[in-house]
């Protein structure tokens, strides 16, 4: 339980857990000694105070984050460098937000960190107070566009993950990210965003396949920092209470609802109080319920997290300036019959929608669309179209098929199919065709059923050069491994289900220049042996390999193979005469491996086997230099993997 901040609130907390010395432990964290010795249970103290970083390890990470080691940092720099460290007190958040600043600059006077070192006063033991010190020098040093953004990501709860595309597309919506220097707005805020994260003022929680990050949050000690400055600039107004913002005399310009504290749940907006002004909404926890959006007249973001509630959106047709709308999947909403009012529109997601209005081939500025798999008729008119999710060939027209070539500004695409019809044949046919003409096109995932040979088949490309991520879901699946997957050279991350692994298979991909994430469901192979041999290429940028296989086969690693593999995931089965034991052979040649995960079938399976087989591995992994971790997980039952 993290960040504990008063007595009163464990004693709730603790209410659900039963003493029964059965031996559990709940571990939880909070900065007042009170609190911590409060948490212990009946006076024994089990509190354990996280100490400083020593000055070795401050050093490493302060001239790391700036020069990449302390020996290249310029001799000129080395004193000041040293009297700005020591005013960190060897807090981790307080040297990674000063070192990342320092990093962010282009120059290396030593005027600046001269500068900097006095910003920071006198600070010798650091309290907390001290740490806000330092952040609020981080932020007064950020350009005015980057302050902004900032300031943006306080709109969402403490502690919620935040999608970096949402919040890109938010900052879109609101004007904060154009077009600029040549690059369009995707691009600029993806800059933005970038910035954010190299400055260490958001804390990244999820990576991509490339190692970009994906999804974040924002650090507490920060978040009250952006609160400060949001309300010295009337930036963002926070409600947990509607009671909170009757009669208030400035004008609102975004709102942030947090719903969990109300009593009655009731999402409904005081009505002397005006709301004219609004430009991003957000509601966040449990209501039945949503205000009236003709509330809001000139709204540009409208985000909708409310779990099974109740949306009206009768009044969305007239919110002409909303360039931004998104509702969870799980609330209960109908969309207006016609919303080609919403001329400025950018992004609509609402997960699963059952009535598209018509006229939604009318919004000449959307270019992310995420409504489930319904019918598009006249999507060919959707020129800006980037990101569309999901296309459904089961409902489409032969006609909408073939216009989806159309939408050549296309970057994501997911591709399903429902119960197939009679003409799914053509309607392959025809999508493959469309699929070619998709040069901009860099994420693919098809969800299907059976062999897809026909939609994709084994020569030459049918896809853009460019793609850097090709998911197949379980569902399909190729016959073998095309060939011309291995002209995809931008390709990062692969994930596809195979019916037979011939001999040439792997040496297709393993000539994939940039290919980091790779992960194959295999029926069957070939040859009992599966090598991974440095013949035509050797992986040279796979760092994580997941092979499932139905029966067990042998893997070889060989000399000078995946040079940076990190895990290594291997799920089979046990079965007849395979039940002997059997390792990865060559692990030790995989000089950057730090993981290997086992999953195993064991259906039939007898003890000493599982021992023999447990034993194998381990003794396979011990042969490493590194010993990378080991994780061995046995099932009573077979692993489902590609049907037959």
């Amino acid at each position: 339980i993290d960040d504990i901040w008063d007595v009163s609130a464990w004693d709730i907390i603790k209410c659900v857990f039963p003493e029964n010395y059965l031996g559990s432990r709940v571990i939880t964290t909070t900065r007042i000694q009170v609190v911590a010795k409060a948490c212990c249970f009946h006076g024994h103290d089990h509190i354990l105070e996280m100490k400083p970083l020593n000055d070795k390890d401050s050093r490493r990470l302060f001239f790391g984050r700036i020069f990449g080691s302390e020996e290249a940092c310029p001799h000129h720099l080395r004193g000041v460098s040293v009297e700005i460290l020591k005013k960190c007190g060897g807090l981790p958040l307080a040297i990674v937000a000063i070192s990342s600043m320092l990093a962010s600059e282009d120059s290396i006077q030593k005027e600046r960190w001269e500068h900097v070192r006095s910003c920071l006063g006198s600070l010798t033991n650091l309290t907390l107070e001290g740490v806000r010190q330092i952040l609020n020098l981080s932020y007064r040093d950020l350009p005015l566009h980057l302050k902004t953004c900032l300031l943006y990501l306080g709109m969402y709860p403490e502690d919620y993950i935040i999608s970096r595309y949402d919040l890109e597309r938010q900052w879109m919506a609101e004007g904060f990210a154009g077009k600029e220097n040549g690059q369009d707005g995707v691009k600029v805020a993806s800059n933005y965003f970038n910035e954010l994260v190299n400055r260490s003022l958001i804390q990244p929680v999820k990576f991509d396949s490339r190692g970009s990050v994906t999804k974040c949050r924002i650090h507490d000690m920060m978040l009250d920092l952006i609160l400060l400055k949001s309300a010295e600039e009337n930036f963002f107004t926070i409600v947990d209470d509607t009671r909170a913002i009757t009669g208030l005399d400035y004008k609102i310009r975004r709102l942030s609802i947090h719903l969990d504290s109300l009593s009655n749940g009731q999402a409904i907006l005081p009505r002397n109080t005006s709301m004219s002004h609004v430009r991003s909404v957000m509601f966040f926890g449990s209501s039945e319920s949503t205000p009236d959006l003709l509330e809001f007249k000139f709204l540009r973001v409208l985000f909708i997290n409310l779990p099974r509630a109740t949306v009206d959106l009768s009044g969305l047709p007239k919110l002409y300036q909303l360039r931004y709308l998104r509702i969870s999947r799980i609330c209960l909403y109908q969309l207006p019959a016609q919303i080609r009012a919403l001329q400025h529109l950018q992004t609509l997601d609402l997960g699963r929608c059952s009535n598209i209005p018509s006229d939604i081939v009318q919004l000449p500025h959307l270019m992310n669309l995420n409504v489930g798999s319904e019918v598009f008729d006249g999507i060919g008119k959707m020129k800006s179209l980037q990101h569309l999710c999901a296309f459904d060939l089961a409902v489409n027209t032969i006609d909408n098929i073939e216009n989806i070539g159309e939408l050549t500004n296309l970057r994501y695409l997911f591709i399903s199919c429902g119960p197939h019809p009679e003409d799914t044949e053509r309607r392959v046919d025809v999508l493959r065709s469309s699929l070619g003409k998709l040069r901009n096109l860099d994420n693919l995932l098809v969800s299907m059923r059976g062999c897809i040979d026909g939609l994709m088949p084994l020569s030459p490309p049918p896809t853009p050069y460019r793609l850097e991520r090709f998911v197949m879901f379980r569902n399909c699946w190729f016959s073998r491994i095309p060939s011309w997957i291995g002209e995809l050279h931008n390709l990062g991350e692969l994930q596809l289900q195979v019916c037979e692994l011939l001999n040439d298979g792997v040496g297709i991909l393993s000539e994939l220049p940039v290919l980091v994430h790779l992960d194959m469901d295999i029926r069957r192979a070939v040859d009992k042996m599966i090598a991974i041999c440095a013949g035509r290429g050797t992986f040279p940028a796979l760092k994580r390999f997941s092979l499932q296989i139905s029966s067990m086969t042998y893997l070889d690693f060989q000399a000078g193979v995946m040079p940076k593999l990190q895990r290594l995931e291997v799920m089979h089965n046990m079965s007849g005469s395979d039940q002997n034991g059997a390792a990865p052979a060559g692990i030790e040649h995989l000089l950057a491996l730090e993981e290997l995960s086992a999953a195993i079938g064991c259906e039939g399976a007898t003890e000493p086997t599982k021992r023999s087989t447990e034993s194998a591995l381990r003794s396979a992994i011990n042969m490493h230099p590194s010993h990378p971790r080991v994780t061995i997980r046995f099932f009573r039952r077979n692993l489902k993997f590609l049907p037959e």
